[in-house]
Parts: structure tokens; sequence; C-alpha cells
């Protein structure tokens, strides 16, 4: 689920956030970060139950018009094609997911129903609904596309969950599009026999993700001295204070991977922070970080001191 690009933001974050100094002790901080990380896991399994959740409302919706007092011909011999979703019943009856919501004590919506309420009415007034509707039985294929444009479509985009989701954590904003991309990808390749853990996938892809994560944050802080010169170096014609802060961390972030991470190429490094610059520092400041590091580069290069290994020398 966690790529490489995300763990870099999480730890950008964590040092804008770091007030010590590299010689303090930051395993605070460190944990911070892991949290952070952790918790988009949340975030994760709060949207896979938020479907599960709107099946189950359907359900409810369906029970309550057959119980009316003078029900409807549609009322009592209703369409049950929502209800009876294929994909939707297997993430329902999955084990593993469900043991999860314990874990993780994911009980948002049994107080946080509106919006639940919300989705389902925005479900049943959208022209998938009613195209999806139109007959009584379906494939285990037209299930799935139907809800992967549901969820692409009403649930991804929404405002109010968008602003819900921020009130609860604000960090998850940027986890947002990650677990979407995420989640849209095992709906579209689950199958009708998917094992009981295709929707419970690992956080991290394997373990040294999560090493790269902690030493990228210690290496950083533990050399900040030294890589603060060097970025000094480089800006004696540059106002200190008009350096973006972000700016100076993805520097500070770029030098340290660049010079002790040997399995990661160079151009992977420098077009990952480039990246990361685009989307949350000023417009000019890719230009300005591209500009520092490749000078740095080519000293490194000049002076042998550049150590990469396999694939990773250019």
């Amino acid at each position: 689920m966690l790529n490489r690009r995300h763990i870099r933001v999480k730890v950008m974050q964590t040092l804008y956030a770091y007030k010590g100094g590299e010689s303090d002790d930051f395993s605070k901080d460190q944990k911070f970060l892991l949290f952070s990380i952790d918790n988009m896991y949340n975030l994760y399994l709060l949207l896979i139950s938020l479907l599960i959740e709107v099946q189950k409302r359907a359900e409810n919706d369906l029970e309550k018009k057959q119980k009316k007092h003078l029900p409807t011909k549609e009322d009592t011999n209703p369409n049950k094609k929502f209800v009876n979703n294929q994909l939707l019943k297997l993430l329902k009856e999955n084990f593993q997911l469900n043991n999860l919501f314990e874990t993780h004590q994911v009980r948002n919506w049994e107080l946080d129903n509106e919006y639940v309420d919300l989705i389902f009415k925005s479900i049943l007034a959208s022209d998938l609904y009613a195209e999806y509707m139109k007959t009584r039985v379906s494939d285990f294929k037209e299930d799935k596309d139907f809800i992967v444009d549901v969820f692409k479509d009403i649930i991804a985009p929404n405002n109010k969950l968008y602003d819900y989701l921020e009130d609860k954590n604000l960090t998850w904003l940027d986890d947002l599009p990650t677990v979407n991309t995420t989640i849209l990808k095992l709906l579209r390749k689950a199958k009708l026999n998917s094992d009981d853990g295709y929707f419970t996938p690992k956080l991290y892809k394997d373990l040294d993700d999560k090493q790269f994560a902690i030493d990228l944050f210690r290496k950083t802080l533990l050399n900040r001295s030294a890589i603060n010169k060097e970025i000094d170096g480089k800006t004696q014609n540059w106002d200190s204070e008009r350096i973006a802060n972000i700016d100076y961390i993805l520097l500070q972030m770029a030098i340290c991977e660049l010079k002790n991470f040997p399995s990661i190429p160079v151009k992977v490094t420098m077009n990952e922070y480039l990246e990361i610059a685009k989307e949350y520092s000023t417009p000019k400041s890719s230009i300005f970080i591209n500009g520092i590091l490749d000078k740095l580069v080519k000293e490194y290069e000049e002076a042998g001191s550049l150590k990469k290994v396999g694939r990773g020398l250019i």
C-alpha cells in the first residue's frame, strides 16, 4: 500500500514539526513518525468499512419499506440487486477484515452514521444506480464494475466526506490519494474466490520500507549540521530567510539520501524530491532544489564520494 514517496513525505512532515537539535533525544518524534504512517491503515479500514455500512443501510431501508403499514408492490417485492451485490457481500463476510475492524476499533460510522446516509442517498440519486438497477440479476463482473464506479465517482470525490476526514485526522488528507488508489486497485482486481486476506493488504511492502523511514529520519537529523553547511555553501547568494522551510528540509533529506543510501539511484532521489517540492512547496521550489542538488552531485562525482551500488550507480 505504502510507497517510498509517501514515506518521504511522512519523514518531511515529521522533520518540519521537529524543534530540537541533532544531539537531542528524538525517540518521541520517531514514534510519532511511525504512528503517522501506521494511522494510514486506519483510513484504509475506515473507507472500506464505509462500503459495508452503505450495504447495511440499503438492507435496513428495504426492511423498513416491507414493514410499512401500507406497503406498495415495489415495497413487498423490491429489487435486491444492490443489497445482494456480490462484491459488497465479499467485504461484509471477510473474516480477516472484520477482525481488523475490531483490532483497530473502527466504529466511526456507528456515531457518525449521517455520512453513511449521505453516501447512500448520493448513490440512489446517481445515474450509475439507475442504470445498474434496470435489471434484477447480475454476474460478479457487473457487481464489481458498479462498486468500482461508485467508489471512484461518488465516494472518493465527496466534499463532505473529505471535510469529515480532515476533522478526524489532518494527516489523512495526504494519505487519501494513496489509500483511494489502493482501494480502487483491490476492488478492480477482486475475484469471487478471492482469499480471505485479499482485502487486508500489508501497509509496508516489506520490512526494508519501514527501516527506510526510520533511517531517513534519523540520519537526516544526526547529520544536519554537516548537511546544512553544504546547503549554505551553495546558497550564498540567497537570503536564508527567503528559502522556504520545506525546501530546506527537502534539501537536507535529499543530500542525506544521496550520501547515506547507496542502493537508491541518484536519479530516483532527484526525481522524488523534485516531485514532492512541486506538490508541497512553492511554484519555483523544484527549480531551486534541482539547481542545488545538481551542483552537489557533480561535486560528489568529481570527488569520488558518491558511493552507489548495483544499478543505482547513475
